[in-house]
């Protein structure tokens, strides 16, 4: 069974309604998906939100330069130390995050529909099994080494 498959083609679809679904709103290629961590952890520094969302850095820089560009988050100066870019939303992206919740949860109960809430719970438990297996290559790839396959 090609499980990682299945699971790729699903992330694709919804990546690419909400996609669809957010052109309105001015959030292009995932940005929502940086766009809904940093509201949900205001102050995020950009190296938490790489490793929280588990893309590179340049990628999330990216992502945080067309966020700020387009006026959905702000970068804060850190009281302590100036090199550090604490990362908050804005009005209009505060405005854009319930819009953006409400598809996900919607997204959620298409998905789930028809599934028991056990099955549901045990989905969860194995998938989050799975990504914890992924996250130990992805930590030791994004250093550099190369997995022995």
């Amino acid at each position: 069974m090609e499980i990682l498959r299945e699971i790729g083609m699903i992330a694709r679809v919804l990546d690419s309604i909400s996609n669809i679904e957010f052109k309105e709103y001015d959030l292009t290629k995932g940005q929502y998906l940086y766009l809904v961590r940093i509201v949900e952890n205001p102050g995020i520094i950009q190296e938490k939100l790489a490793e929280l969302i588990k893309v590179d850095r340049t990628t999330t820089a990216r992502a945080i330069n067309k966020l700020e560009i387009n006026g959905f988050i702000e970068k804060n100066d850190d009281q302590y130390n100036k090199k550090i870019k604490k990362l908050f939303p804005t009005e209009k992206g505060l405005t854009v995050y319930p819009f953006i919740k409400r598809e996900n949860d919607y997204s959620n109960l298409v998905a789930l529909s028809g599934f028991s809430e056990s099955d549901v719970k045990t989905m969860f438990n194995l998938l989050h099994r799975v990504k914890k297996n992924v996250e130990k290559d992805w930590e030791y790839v994004k250093k550099g080494n190369k997995r022995n396959y």
